[in-house]
């Protein structure tokens, strides 16, 4: 499995990625014939039985997994001086892993005409749809109907464009309104959990168009109709609301959070809505993603 290089936003650096489960995924989504073996028979099995998430859910939620929290931080350099509880409150893994962060930890971009970033993690963005065909795998067509299911939706976003925020279990998992909002009803559409990770994209892109996700329009006085999906992974069918339907939300306020593991969060903007920050474009054309934190800037209102 080839290393995961990304651009750090802060310092404008690549960085390498420290993959949490490496062998798994090196296993399930490598390219020798071990490899390919392994995903016949077992990743129909990962991906398509919710019981052993839901099984793994449960140890992660037990006081067991707690002795897991230190010696995950101190692998992957998790800052828990940004921590808004002490790691010794956290009775679990899962706990940690949905832990809250201090409200100075995450400044929030201001301007009403500003969208933000909605979570930690790594991103890409897309200002015509289309661009999105050619990006992992070429002859792969990114299915916006499959991925919607609804043919009104479909027509209204297909010339649109599209952010994509890859989620990793180290980072941060709760997810935040991208700008000042009322949402409305929220659709869950139950699907696969197969993994988000790069390397499993590249092998079948059609998973952002699979995966179990939540889908809900956001009204806004300066972005039109936004739509923000929350995609589960492998590990990751919990997806919690923490926000409630037709509330008005201000930019930065919490939506919800996943619990265990990598997950993902696309958002889908109207054509001529946006106008992404270009760092962000230009990482995506040279097709690296871009490490970004929770209030960052991601763009710009267009034709207000």
């Amino acid at each position: 499995m080839p290393d995961i290089t990304y651009i750090d936003r802060l310092t404008k650096k690549e960085g390498h990625e420290k993959v949490y489960g490496r062998i798994f995924l090196e296993l399930l989504y490598g390219e020798g014939q071990l490899q390919r073996c392994m995903r016949f028979f077992l990743l129909p099995l990962f991906a398509h039985v919710a019981f052993l998430s839901r099984l793994y859910g449960v140890y992660q939620k037990s006081r067991l997994s707690r002795f897991k929290v230190k010696p995950f931080i101190d692998k992957f350099g998790v800052d828990t001086s940004e921590f808004f509880d002490s790691v010794d409150s956290f009775g679990s893994f899962n706990d940690f892993f949905i832990r809250k962060l201090k409200p100075t930890a995450r400044p929030i971009k201001p301007g009403l005409d500003v969208a933000v970033l909605p979570a930690d993690g790594r991103y890409l963005v897309f200002p015509h749809l289309q661009e999105l065909d050619d990006f992992w795998v070429k002859g792969k067509k990114f299915n916006l109907a499959q991925l919607l299911q609804d043919t009104a939706l479909t027509e209204r976003f297909q010339d649109g464009a599209m952010a994509i925020a890859r989620l990793c279990p180290t980072d941060y998992h709760r997810y935040h309104f991208p700008c000042h909002c009322v949402p409305g009803q929220m659709r869950l559409i139950n699907g696969p959990l197969y993994s988000v990770n790069p390397m499993a994209l590249k092998y079948n892109m059609e998973i952002l168009s699979e995966n179990k996700r939540v889908i809900t329009p956001l009204a806004t006085k300066y972005f039109g109709t936004v739509l923000f999906i929350e995609v589960g992974a492998t590990y990751v069918g919990s997806i919690h609301q923490t926000s409630t339907p037709l509330e008005p939300y201000a930019k930065g306020d919490e939506k919800g959070y996943f619990s265990f593991g990598g997950s993902c969060i696309i958002l889908l903007f109207e054509k001529g809505r946006i106008l992404f920050d270009q760092d962000l474009v230009d990482n995506a054309r040279r097709k690296f993603e871009t490490r970004g934190l929770l209030g960052q800037s991601l763009g710009r209102a267009l034709n207000i």
